[in-house]
């Protein structure tokens, strides 16, 4: 029997205990990565880093902190976590949102995503996905993007030390790339990620080896 939304135990702290450092999104979603496997509390399987971007790498958000009453924020990229719940409902973990943390994935939708209907083209949003376990493995990052032309933080990086893997010290790139070809996890137009994970959602649906 399916759970209510409102026995949903959230899978990390709450939101001023999580680790979290302004404009390194892709960092701060890492981290709760890193978390939730280090409790054991929810199999890593159910959890997705979810890169929000597009080939002009221009991407409306709403609901975001740095937003300005109801103006969208404009990001480059945005990243956020998705829990496939078991429950009947998943949920968005965002650390940049007005919203709920963790935030019912419906609510999400309609008042941070809204819809690409109403933009212009060049504003659609893409979205990449990667399973927890997989993003742990995969992704590192040298922070140089966030470095001027003269070598200056643009933003200050985060205390600890950069994330890197065996095969990597930057691949930032590859995440945030809408090309299927490149990187990992798996690539589709946001309003297909809409219906494939709201309430409609067949909860059959697996994403397993992605």
């Amino acid at each position: 029997m399916a759970r209510p939304a409102a026995a949903y135990e959230p899978a990390v702290p709450p939101r001023p205990a999580c680790p979290y450092t302004s404009c390194y999104c892709e960092e701060n979603v890492w981290k709760l990565c890193e978390y939730i496997r280090s409790q054991d509390r929810y199999p890593t399987e159910e959890f997705y880093a979810v890169f929000i971007s597009n080939d002009r790498r221009m991407i409306p958000l709403w609901k975001q902190k740095s937003g300005h009453g109801d103006e969208p924020v404009v990001w480059d990229y945005h990243v956020i976590l998705l829990h496939v719940s078991s429950g009947e409902q998943n949920f968005i973990y965002d650390l940049d949102t007005v919203l709920p943390f963790p935030c019912p994935f419906d609510v999400y939708s309609v008042e941070a995503f809204r819809l690409d209907d109403g933009l212009r083209p060049e504003f659609h949003r893409k979205i990449r996905m990667i399973r927890a376990d997989l993003y742990l493995k995969t992704f590192a990052s040298d922070r140089s993007h966030m470095k001027d032309a003269n070598g200056k933080w643009q933003k200050p990086p985060p205390s600890y030390p950069c994330i890197e893997t065996a095969d990597s010290k930057m691949n930032l790139d590859d995440f945030i790339s809408m090309n299927p070809k490149v990187g990992w996890g798996s690539v589709f137009p946001l309003p297909d990620f809409v219906h494939r994970f709201g309430r409609q959602t067949d909860y059959s649906y697996s994403l397993e080896g992605q």
